[in-house]
């Protein structure tokens, strides 16, 4: 046991102070050496797919499958989302296209000329047959797709292309663009005041238009119907359209004015189309006046026409007989019809019921005369050797626009020499032009 005593401490260790001298002893006797490099280092994939083929194949294993699924489903959203607003770009940009196409195609049809038509018959929602008011043919033509296809009826106005006569638009206001004119949006000025010599007339077309229109209860009260239409006739310049003037500047009621020449239509229908609407528009906006003036223009007696315009002029008569005395009423509108050849009329148009009232206009007497002078020369600045008693007392055969005429002469010709006052001399000159002008014509070389 002695013996393995000491040897056994000298393994376990022995004495502290031994053992931190050997690990001094081996520091100073151990020399630096770097680190071994790991084995992947320096190696390319070749050399590791050379040494171990299998490995090179093998899948690597992923660790954690949860999260990568989680990122998998994330991407494909995003993918999903970026395709949708792929394909939301791709369409605005279609579709900003289209419109800009369309916008010049609507360009250019506002600013070519437009021709107007009717509808005909509707054969789907992007064709019709339709039909020009300037040959009265019919077309099988296309509808724009910028159309309002609810306002599309059979009958009704419409736009077309005037090249590819493809329809553009509709016509909201049926009323026909000629009747439109007609109506007098501002009267003139003349008055009852200003109209001499005619105070029975002018007590007449009261009695027989404006009275009805204003106190219809005073007709219903003593049990008789107003007159329909008046006629006023007589020879030219003495007063008739003066008179129509000045009715419609009284009256609040709607004025329709038309000479019997614009009735004439060239196209076979189209004069008793426009009777009708001219009627229609009056029955719309009544209580409302209808002056014809030259009615001898389609009023005339009828005979055996020849042509197809005679025949057409009388189709257009008895339209406005039709009117005149129908089926309808015609409460609220009245007619008043002007001629200077009430023979050449025809007699239907002439009767009681359509016509009642006829109104004649004389030339004027001294009277009438005096007063046209008075209410011409109140406005004109005279001197006071103007004599006018011995214009109203000569034995000249003046109308109303005669008179007119020579105080309008007198007062160019104070003009032309430079004086601002009328006198008698001018008067007697103005007065000689006016009735060598109307009674022998021209003077001859006027024109030389």
């Amino acid at each position: 046991m002695g013996q393995g005593t000491p040897g056994g401490l000298n393994r376990q260790g022995g004495l502290p102070g031994d053992s931190k001298k050997d690990k001094d002893a081996n520091k100073k006797d151990k020399k630096f050496e770097p680190p071994i490099p790991p084995s992947s280092v320096g190696c390319s994939r070749k050399q590791r797919r050379q040494k171990d083929p299998e490995a090179a194949a093998r899948i690597p294993t992923v660790a954690p499958l949860t999260n990568c699924k989680l990122r998998l489903l994330k991407l494909e959203r995003i993918k999903d989302y970026l395709r949708i607003e792929e394909e939301f770009v791709s369409n605005q940009e279609r579709l900003r296209l289209k419109n800009v196409l369309d916008r010049l195609i609507v360009d250019s049809l506002r600013g070519s000329p437009m021709v107007v038509g009717s509808l005909k018959e509707l054969i789907d929602e992007n064709h019709a047959i339709v039909s020009l008011s300037v040959n009265k043919r019919d077309y099988y033509v296309g509808i724009l797709s910028f159309v309002d296809k609810g306002q599309l009826e059979p009958g009704c106005a419409i736009l077309m292309h005037k090249r590819t006569l493809s329809v553009v638009g509709v016509l909201e206001d049926e009323v026909d663009p000629m009747v439109s004119v007609m109506k007098v949006e501002k009267p003139s000025l003349e008055s009852f005041a200003d109209i001499g010599g005619l105070d029975a007339q002018i007590q007449d077309i009261k009695e027989a238009v404006e009275l009805p229109l204003t106190h219809p209860e005073l007709y219903e009260d003593i049990g008789i119907k107003p007159p329909r239409g008046v006629i006023i006739y007589g020879e030219p310049g003495t007063g008739k359209t003066l008179l129509a003037k000045a009715v419609a500047n009284s009256t609040s009621a709607t004025f329709l004015r038309v000479v019997g020449s614009e009735l004439i239509q060239k196209y076979l229908g189209d004069g008793p189309k426009l009777v009708r609407k001219l009627f229609r528009v009056a029955d719309d906006l009544s209580p409302s006046i209808i002056f014809i003036d030259e009615i001898d223009a389609v009023g005339k007696k009828r005979y055996r026409a020849r042509s197809g315009g005679e025949r057409e002029i009388q189709r257009t008569m008895l339209e406005l007989l039709n009117q005149l005395d129908g089926f309808d009423s015609r409460g609220d509108v009245k007619v008043i019809l002007a001629t200077n050849r009430i023979e050449s009329l025809d007699p239907a148009l002439l009767r009681p019921g359509r016509i009642d009232r006829k109104i004649e206009f004389p030339l004027p007497d001294v009277n009438a005369r005096r007063r046209i002078f008075q209410i011409h020369m109140s406005r004109m600045t005279l001197t006071d050797d103007v004599n006018l008693e011995e214009f109203v007392l000569a034995k000249d055969e003046f109308s109303g626009a005669d008179i007119k005429a020579i105080c309008t002469e007198a007062g160019m010709l104070a003009l032309r020499d430079r004086r601002m006052k009328v006198t008698h001399a001018d008067f007697k000159e103005a007065k000689e032009k006016v009735m060598f002008k109307k009674k022998e014509g021209l003077p001859e070389g006027l024109y030389m």
